[in-house]
């Protein structure tokens, strides 16, 4: 099946300066050499592409102020600037509408976090190692790119660091060959990924499998889980995510076979506010271990990730509750599975909660400032049981699992989802869909039917 790729011909609305919508990038192979005492990088990027419907007069890439050591285009020295976080290309003669190109740039520097309205985003130097969060767009504070999630492509990363530590990137690792006193990782992500979806985690880490890597029925052989952690925090970490594999099998059932070819956490040697999901991959923070499942609504919400926002992917940063709104209700129905609070428990609580805070989120378009808000989780959950609630279990669940699937590697927006979500519905959703999404008041509380 043929991913749907939901229109995004223009600029993002929310980053107008990143991304160029003029071309598509079909893989990136990228070849990193890190030395985390000195933070210092050193990269090769090779991308193929291909231009859109009008000729190409320059390529503009995403990436941060490093310093470039050669570019090449179809391996040919090429033209080409590099300030305010653009590395514009020019060839000698346009590119023709439809031509495939390859674009090859090296270059080296000490990476740091981009700014932005949340802080620093990309490449994080921890205290004893490195690791990457780029939503919404810190991607080219590591690499060139086409910063934009609407421009999906697969990856190759093959990352050299010192032998004492494990580098981790989401996708299969392919090999891992020691020279020296450096080891270079090499992994392999084919399922199409959006920029801020790419991720490296560098750290002192113990490999620990969470499934049978050679299972007696291959038929019937889970998702491989594999977690990277500290060894000191083995039994916090045993105990924390124990029902990982279950929530996976859980999340099939419901969502849809699992839309990678493996699944990978990482307890990163440091507090994280948060925990940050990639592409087959989640990272989570010390402080995210304690021995007692206290943030296991947490493991939910990043696993639920890869079906919705991962796989089906928005078409640009407006529609991120599409993102949001499921990994939150995600939670709420693995609450619900597991015999904890029903997901209508959770509901009530959201609404009571958001009932008295400011009434100006419009979820479908909450802008860039408040793209991030908690309101927009709380309010995108509730507008996924209001659904629950108008079309019943028998319809809803289907109506989510075929979204999942029919979807899957894609982009969409909120139209997309609208108009699925409707073929599903006896009467016309219309209106519930503008009151939880185009109005910034409140609805009331849904109940079930």
């Amino acid at each position: 099946m043929n991913p749907r790729q939901a229109s995004a011909p223009g600029p993002d609305p929310y980053f107008p300066d990143h991304g160029d919508p003029r071309y598509r990038v079909h893989h990136y192979a990228l070849d990193l050499d890190y030395r985390p005492v000195s933070n210092r990088l050193s990269g090769s990027a090779r991308l193929s592409a291909q231009a859109g419907p009008a000729p190409l007069e320059d390529i503009a890439l995403d990436l941060a102020a490093f310093r470039i050591q050669r570019v090449l285009l179809d391996g040919r020295p090429v033209r080409h600037t590099h300030r305010a976080g653009k590395l514009r290309i020019r060839p000698a003669k346009a590119l023709a509408p439809g031509t495939a190109f390859t674009v090859e740039v090296r270059y080296t520097g000490n990476p740091e976090p981009v700014r932005s309205p949340w802080g620093g985003l990309g490449w994080e130097e921890l205290t004893d190692g490195a690791l990457v969060a780029s939503q919404p767009v810190g991607a080219p504070s590591w690499y060139p790119c086409n910063d934009r999630p609407a421009d999906k492509a697969a990856y190759r990363l093959a990352i050299t660091t010192p032998s004492p530590y494990t580098a981790v990137a989401g996708g299969r690792l392919l090999t891992r060959t020691t020279r020296a006193s450096s080891t270079t990782w090499v992994y392999e992500q084919p399922a199409p990924t959006s920029t801020y979806l790419v991720t490296v985690s560098l750290g002192k880490y113990t490999a620990v499998p969470l499934t049978d890597p050679d299972p007696a029925d291959a038929r019937h052989s889970p998702v491989p889980q594999t977690a990277y952690l500290p060894a000191r925090l083995l039994a916090e970490f045993t105990e924390d995510f124990a029902r990982q594999t279950c929530m996976m099998q859980f999340f099939e059932e419901v969502f849809g076979p699992y839309p990678f070819g493996e699944y990978t956490v990482v307890i990163a040697d440091e507090e994280l506010e948060v925990p940050v999901e990639a592409q087959g991959m989640a990272t989570f923070g010390t402080n995210h271990l304690d021995g007692a499942r206290t943030w296991e609504r947490l493991i939910a919400h990043e696993l639920a990730h890869q079906w919705f926002g991962n796989s089906v992917s928005v078409a640009d940063w407006q529609h991120i509750w599409l993102n949001e709104g499921f990994a939150k209700y995600a939670e709420w129905l693995w609450s619900e599975h597991t015999g904890g609070r029903t997901a209508a428990a959770h509901a009530a609580a959201a609404h009571h909660l958001l009932a008295d805070l400011p009434q100006d989120l419009l979820p479908a378009d909450p802008g860039q400032q408040l793209m991030f808000d908690d309101r927009l989780y709380e309010r995108g959950g509730l507008t996924v049981h209001a659904l629950r609630c108008a079309l019943g279990d028998h319809a809803f669940f289907p109506m989510l699992r075929d979204w999942a699937t029919l979807h899957r590697h894609g982009t969409v927006n909120t139209t997309d989802f609208t108009a699925h979500a409707q073929h599903y519905a006896t009467a016309p959703l219309d209106e519930l869909f503008d009151a939880w999404l185009r109005k910034p008041s409140l609805p009331p509380l849904p109940g079930r039917n």
